[in-house]
């Protein structure tokens, strides 16, 4: 279903409903329309502008009135924003306050967040077979996954690659092992399996489809849209990586309803403030730590720690517990990174404020000379 075949209705509540508005959208939306201004979905952003999705069809506009100093308070695909009703160029003047955001760190020296999609339902986290899997990777993807507030998928692409029935039963465990309470699903878009699951999963609600280049996102996306709509390239045969076919995110309607957020590959990964997000990624080391004999058991050699315990029992692999110390210690960086840099521009606003008062003062004292 492309964005032309919306009914052009009137009501907004039939013309945006394929694409998530709902009752409670509606109400939030309350002040805006008294303003005279339309709702609509942001479907792309670039270039300090984006198209968003009305009920009158896709409307181009500029984002300069939401584009704050904070990354994570800018427009982002995804978001439901307030439009004008015309005007050359038009503006977004701002969004609906996000249900759930996909936000991740930056490889910037300031560590500074940014939102990758917003108000999704599905986090789809993509993993080729065509390649070994890197379980620490799904675990950092599901953790982001957890922080959003959106319910993680792991779908295994390309599982032809995989004709062995045994040897694929054992990767599924592996994945089902490092994704406690999240389904694994494997698929093919070659041979279409498992593409049918999936396409229900996500035919209700907004799902982001989320991997590494060359995990086999756009032919996914292509495979649940039913028609070539996302360019596809070939992975390379030495690492299984690929190039950035997607290079933008897009929110695209789904046949069967639903809508999808494509991305490009995400080279890193970084976590932004996940420290719940991981705890749900290790729940079974959380249940573990919450019978330790000491409250604050750094889970290091503690007498009564039953994290050990389980380790030393088999029941905890050493992968699984260094994976979980590597992402604790990594957020607990980019946390006091984040605040020393809030406390930094606090600083920074107060000594521009006390200088602007010095300059009042003399300004006035100079006056009564």
């Amino acid at each position: 279903m492309s964005f032309s075949s919306f009914p052009q209705s009137s009501s907004l509540s039939h013309a945006l409903a394929p694409l998530g508005w709902d009752d409670a959208w509606a109400a939030e939306f309350t002040p805006y329309a008294e303003r005279g201004l339309l709702p609509g979905r942001v479907v792309r952003v670039d270039r300090g502008q984006c198209d968003v999705m009305t009920a009158d069809g896709i409307v181009r506009a500029d984002t300069a009135f939401v584009t704050p100093h904070d990354p994570l308070r800018v427009i982002c695909t995804g978001d439901w924003a307030a439009v004008e009703a015309g005007g050359n160029p038009r503006y977004v003047t701002a969004y609906l306050p996000r249900r759930t955001a996909f936000v991740r760190s930056t490889s910037s020296k300031r560590s500074e967040g940014q939102i990758l999609a917003a108000n999704v339902d599905h986090a789809i986290i993509a993993v080729s077979l065509a390649v070994e899997l890197d379980l620490g990777r799904i675990e950092r993807f599901l953790a982001l996954a957890w922080e959003s507030g959106a319910q993680p998928l792991v779908v295994l692409t390309k599982a032809d690659l995989v004709p062995d029935p045994v040897t694929l039963g054992h990767l599924v465990q592996d994945v089902e092992a490092t994704a406690p309470g999240v389904q694994v699903l494997t698929v093919s878009s070659l041979t279409g399996e498992g593409t049918d699951v999936l396409a229900a999963v996500v035919g209700s609600g907004t799902s982001v489809l989320l991997g590494i280049s060359g995990a086999g996102k756009s032919t996914l996306a292509n495979a649940l849209l039913g028609e070539e709509v996302m360019e596809v390239q070939a992975a390379r045969e030495v690492d299984g990586k690929g190039r950035h076919t997607t290079t933008t995110r897009n929110l695209l309607a789904l046949p069967g309803g639903g809508v999808l957020i494509d991305t490009p590959g995400l080279r890193g990964v970084g976590l932004w403030d996940a420290e719940t997000g991981v705890g749900q990624v290790f729940s079974e080391i959380e249940e573990y730590a919450e019978h330790c004999r000491f409250q604050d058991c750094a889970h290091e050699a503690e007498p009564g720690c039953e994290v050990l315990a389980a380790l030393d029992s088999g029941a905890l692999s050493e992968r699984r517990l260094e994976s979980y110390r590597k992402l604790l210690r990594e957020n607990q960086r980019i946390v006091a990174k984040t605040d020393a840099r809030l406390r930094a521009e606090i600083r920074r606003d107060w000594r521009l404020k006390s200088a602007e008062g010095r300059a009042n003062y003399a300004a006035k004292r100079g006056g009564r000379g």
